[in-house]
């Protein structure tokens, strides 16, 4: 695991696994308008494959992302203790698009719907361009 993601200022060739990191960041970037408040209490992250002890109670046959809902408690002023965190994994991902843009679309859509998942809304709600396929 790589760990939260943070933007970078590395030279033009990028990897594989950095340009997916990119399109994560463009995926919160485009929420960020609308959902600042709340995505100030979110972290994301990248994993290569989802770990052996996946719930099995998912209905995918390989999840393409993960939510851990956090936890209140005495962080600093506004913050819980451990932020809420999504977990994209890259390679089923990648996995599931034909090409960089269909790959930025589907991340975003998981984006979308993790929030959603966090926030306890419709994704359509999170992103009025949403359409779920």
């Amino acid at each position: 695991m790589r760990g939260p993601l943070t933007p970078d200022d590395s030279p033009i060739h990028r990897t594989r696994a950095e340009r997916f990191d990119d399109l994560v960041l463009q995926a919160v970037a485009r929420l960020e308008p609308r959902w600042e408040t709340e995505l100030a209490t979110v972290e994301f992250a990248v994993e290569e494959i989802p770990p052996a002890d996946a719930a099995d109670d998912d209905p995918e046959p390989v999840p393409m992302a993960r939510l851990e809902p956090g936890s209140p408690g005495p962080g600093r002023p506004g913050r819980p203790a451990r932020p809420a965190r999504i977990v994209l994994y890259r390679r089923p991902l990648q996995a599931r698009a034909d090409d960089e843009e269909e790959l930025g679309e589907l991340v975003l859509d998981v984006v979308v719907e993790e929030l959603a998942q966090l926030l306890g809304l419709d994704p359509e709600i999170i992103d009025p361009g949403y359409d779920g396929d």
